[in-house]
């Protein structure tokens, strides 16, 4: 197989968990997930779905138990998207992508400091660009005429 119709399979994947997951699937434990990706094996019998699920650990433990436990029904949803000889068996892999990515932005703006409050500067600049307007205010308009034409 080539590359391509696996990366086309792994995107067929993914939008027809991530749908699955978001309109069809009952499951309380299931909550606050985001499908990231898929990654098939070049035979397509196996495939990785890679989640990100929000919240505590323990939620993050229940709401993978809860895809685990409803492999089968979106699998059969898969089956028919795909139709291919054999029908991938996913595998739900938790991504920390996303919660690192958050961490990593917080540890930036903690390093960074608080923000600095505004300066006297910024009234100058203010005060230039109420100069600069009323300049331009009281020049005359181009498409005037400065001299009076002969028939006023």
């Amino acid at each position: 197989m080539t590359t391509r119709r696996l990366a086309k399979a792994a995107e067929a994947i993914r939008e027809t968990v991530s749908t699955t997951i978001l309109f069809e699937l009952r499951d309380p434990r299931v909550k606050n997930v985001t499908v990231l990706g898929a990654e098939a094996s070049p035979d397509l019998k196996t495939a990785r779905v890679f989640v990100s699920v929000m919240g505590s650990p323990k939620e993050q433990s229940l709401c993978l138990h809860g895809l685990e436990s409803a492999r089968g029904f979106i699998q059969a949803k898969l089956a028919d998207r795909l139709q291919t000889r054999y029908t991938p068996v996913l595998k739900f892999v938790l991504d920390p992508a996303v919660k690192r990515s958050t961490e990593t932005s917080r540890l930036l703006r903690e390093a960074m400091g608080p923000p600095a409050e505004e300066t006297d500067s910024d009234d100058e600049a203010d005060d230039e660009a109420d100069v600069i307007n009323d300049e331009i205010a009281a020049s005359p308009d181009p498409a005037e005429p400065s001299h009076p034409t002969p028939g006023e």
